[in-house]
């Protein structure tokens, strides 16, 4: 069974107030760059949509918002969904269920998001070939993770800035990439599981299971939250997340 560190109190309560705080890089770095590749609203338009990992279906409610047909939103956490459900509204529905025991008819839907879930998932390939059969012939998988210079130190190095003698940082260490698999790291509790993967792995799993990747992104924070919050210029030294849009062969 995967791991539900959302259902931890001490977790949730974190998270929960980091993200009411506007405190993480969510609104500064990954909504912006996961939104810049999904579809266009003319073309959103009715739209099948399945959200893997919704949380508290912050990205349902924005494609309903904007034209999608129909949401199905899936999520691991109770707690997450009790949110999500506290402000849904048509056409989104949400599903109590992890993304690797989900299952969905052939050509359900015309696109599928998953916003920073997919480090949490042991084994990407069953889960990547069942999307890839979940998608309409020319579907759109777009997702967001987790970005292997990050998660290949978790749990193996500390610190993982290097800092000046000022305390100043200037660079992230980098090392263990190529020895894939869990990691286990502290995150509001001590005890996180997430597991790695090397860029290469990750893509090549995607053109194995029928994908033409379409754009792969390692952006930092949009200029207005850099400016609000400097602190965010450290991330430009190293790519916090990894961006894809893949295409499901016809």
């Amino acid at each position: 069974m995967p791991q539900n560190i959302y259902d931890n109190p001490k977790f949730f309560a974190g998270y929960d107030r980091l993200r009411a705080e506007n405190a993480g890089m969510n609104e500064a770095l990954e909504q912006p760059a996961l939104k810049s590749l999904l579809p266009d609203p003319a073309d959103l338009a009715g739209m099948r949509v399945l959200d893997i990992g919704c949380g508290a279906g912050e990205m349902c409610r924005w494609l309903a918002d904007r034209g999608a047909g129909s949401v199905v939103g899936m999520d691991i956490s109770e707690w997450m969904l009790q949110k999500a459900a506290a402000s849904s509204h048509s056409p989104v529905t949400y599903i109590h269920i992890p993304a690797e025991d989900a299952s969905f008819e052939p050509a359900s839907f015309d696109l599928i998001v998953s916003s920073l879930t997919l480090h949490y998932v042991e084994d990407i390939s069953p889960l990547f070939r069942n999307i890839h059969t979940w998608l309409s012939g020319g579907g759109r998988f777009v997702f967001s993770m987790e970005h292997p210079v990050t998660t290949a130190v978790q749990g193996r190095i500390e610190p993982r800035w290097l800092e000046d003698g000022t305390g100043r940082r200037v660079a992230w260490k980098l090392g263990h990439n190529s020895d894939e698999g869990e990691r286990v790291s502290a995150w509001f509790v001590d005890g996180v599981i997430k597991y790695h993967r090397t860029v290469a792995t990750v893509l090549n799993t995607l053109i194995d299971s029928g994908f033409r990747i379409a754009r792969v992104l390692e952006p930092h924070a949009v200029e207005e939250a850099e400016r609000a919050r400097p602190e965010l210029l450290e991330e430009r030294m190293r790519p916090p997340f990894l961006f894809v849009a893949a295409e499901a062969s016809a």
